[in-house]
């Protein structure tokens, strides 16, 4: 039985560095990070490249779901809105697998914190602090379980997954 791992979070939360972690953590495993999905110039954001996006998406994760050598299927993206876990849920053949949906959450001042710093080094850019920020609350509505990394570290958040999800 392969396990499926469908990690949400806001903007700077740690979803990145926790997938990264999870990855070398778990035998026989693959991280595909959303994000990867919309890595285009310049950004467009229609109907038409929102499709594509979700549908190489799944048609990724179905691939690696079907390849016998993978145990682990790690992804993460900003899923703020349910309607986003259950259109990749709809999609994905998960016939023989474990699907762990979980929201990495955070308070208000650990995610400014984590942002600043991204800005600081040229990582990011200011907007995203307020962008991310604005969507916190949103996660708590999502039919996920919610993982609070306000205090601890990816390496851990990564060690409560493996053993509590």
């Amino acid at each position: 039985m392969k396990d499926v791992f469908l990690i949400g979070g806001t903007m700077g939360v740690g979803k990145t560095a926790t997938c990264q972690i999870l990855k070398k953590k778990l035998n026989n495993s693959i991280f595909l990070d959303g994000d990867w999905c919309w890595d285009m110039y310049p950004f467009q954001v229609t109907e038409e490249t929102k499709q594509m996006v979700m549908e190489n998406i799944c048609f990724l994760l179905n691939n690696f779901i079907k390849c016998s050598i993978y145990e682990h299927i790690v992804f993460c993206w900003v899923m703020h809105e349910q309607s986003i876990i259950d259109d990749i849920l709809s999609h994905l053949d998960t016939a023989n697998c474990r699907v762990h949906l979980i929201s990495l959450v955070c308070d208000k001042q650990s995610l400014q914190a984590r942002l600043s710093k991204d800005v600081d080094s040229g990582i990011r850019v200011e907007d995203i602090v307020c962008r991310s920020i604005e969507r916190i609350a949103l996660y708590e509505k999502l039919d996920t379980y919610k993982l609070d990394v306000s205090k601890i570290t990816p390496e851990q958040t990564a060690e409560f997954i493996i053993q509590n999800c």
